[in-house]
């Protein structure tokens, strides 16, 4: 497995360019399904779950391309409703080819998806909505199977504003017949950039982006060129970066508008922010002041994606605070890695008490799941000496060379791959 090493300490400074948003990337190269024919999608990053996602859709017949930032999808060849069990494992994006491929062809079989173990992460919202537009539903040897003869709209309202749910259903609905009405849906900027994809396509959807979103069903969607918004999540954890170590940098094509409520927490804590269109430049020159209290919560609320990074933050602030997760029951896993480099914090249920300290030391650490990886790289270039974060697969999943960025800004970084033995075959 490969490895991070950090000489940390230095404060970051420079210019880095934001690279495009894997949760947008994911389900609209899901949603190419939905139009027979040549899909062109430019600025979508090279990472591991973004492979995952091909791969599955090479595995059903499609013919794919992932040049630098552009990827091309050809869905005319594609020729099967089952997501194969091996790649659906790697990932929980997966389920995402749901709604596209029984849109299609009128049937999907799926298994439970993987990906980062940071809590319970049920599917049901999903089936349900799909339910409500005319799917059968079998669960038969650990596969869901989904049939519909017709997809027919339905108003339709989520018991959580789940992200995964609210775009399988949009993407399900966008060629049924009739008109279907979400509520209660989730508005991520994600959510919006899916539905303009698809309205690109020749979909009738508005409301992306507020509680409720029609669609109005259309015959056919045909193929489109589109371009994919930079990913908030990986601009949100370089200006937190930044921060930790006392640094300057400037972030380019990125969108402020995404970033508000970290913005929010990051002036509270002293950090100095300044916005041009989509330019932004971050910096703290001294240290920052705790924050009472951060909550995490579906958007435009703080994002639970950006909670173990500015956790690290907080641990070196002066002061104390707190911060309670409420999406996710199980993303506290970075909390015994960041106290074992010095972080004085404690856990009551879903919520972190966290007294800042002077400094953090560097060790040998575990990246249990994205984030969490993203968060301790950031504590080992804020700490004093040397940081190894193992598990570094995990952070492959959302950022693409996450040694490769913060070397452009003057980190101490390196990527160690262990070179296998030779084997013995004298034994």
């Amino acid at each position: 497995m490969d490895k991070l090493v950090i000489e940390g300490g230095k404060a970051l400074s420079g210019t880095i360019r934001i690279h495009g948003a894997k949760n947008a990337a994911l389900p609209i190269l899901a949603a190419s399904l939905l139009a027979a024919g040549e899909v062109r999608l430019n600025n979508v990053p090279r990472l591991l779950d973004i492979d995952v996602m091909l791969g599955i859709l090479e595995r059903i017949g499609c013919k794919t391309l992932h040049e630098q930032e552009t990827v091309t999808v050809d869905t005319s060849s594609a020729n099967s409703f089952r997501v194969p069990e091996d790649l659906m494992g790697q990932m929980r994006s997966s389920i995402f080819l749901m709604g596209p491929l029984l849109a299609r062809f009128g049937e999907v079989a799926v298994y439970q998806p993987g990906g980062c173990a940071i809590g319970e992460r049920k599917i049901d919202l999903h089936l349900r909505g799909l339910q409500e537009l005319g799917a059968e539903i079998e669960e038969r040897d650990q596969q869901i199977i989904c049939r519909a003869r017709k997809l027919t709209g339905a108003d339709i309202h989520l018991d959580f504003p789940s992200v995964g749910a609210t775009e399988n259903i949009m993407m399900a609905a966008a060629t049924a017949s009739g008109t279907t009405t979400i509520s209660n849906a989730a508005r991520e900027p994600e959510i919006q950039d899916l539905a303009n994809f698809l309205n690109r396509m020749g979909a009738s959807i508005i409301g992306a982006g507020t509680d409720t979103i029609t669609i109005q069903g259309v015959q056919q969607l045909t193929p489109c060129t589109y371009e994919i918004i930079p990913d908030r999540i990986v601009a949100g954890t370089v200006m937190i970066a930044a921060a930790a170590t006392r640094g300057n940098v400037t972030l380019t094509h990125c969108n402020p508008a995404h970033l508000s409520s970290l913005i929010h927490v990051l002036k509270r804590a002293g950090v100095q922010i300044s916005i041009l269109n989509d330019i932004m430049s971050v910096s703290c020159m001294s240290r920052p002041k705790a924050v009472e209290r951060i909550v995490t919560s579906p958007y435009p609320s703080f994002p639970t994606d950006l909670q173990s990074q500015v956790m690290v933050l907080l641990s070196l602030a002066d002061g104390f605070s707190v911060m309670k997760e409420t999406v996710f029951e199980g993303r506290f896993k970075h909390v015994d890695e960041l106290t074992r480099m010095g972080a004085d914090i404690t856990i009551d249920l879903n919520s972190a008490f966290i007294r800042g300290v002077q400094r953090l030391y560097g060790a040998t650490v575990e990246a249990t799941d994205l984030r969490a990886g993203a968060a301790l790289v950031i504590a080992g270039l804020a700490a004093q000496g040397k940081t190894v974060v193992e598990q570094v697969h995990h952070i492959d999943r959302g950022y693409d060379h996450i040694e490769m960025l913060f070397q452009k800004l003057g980190a101490d970084i390196h990527r160690f791959t262990p070179v296998p033995k030779p084997l013995d075959l004298a034994n």
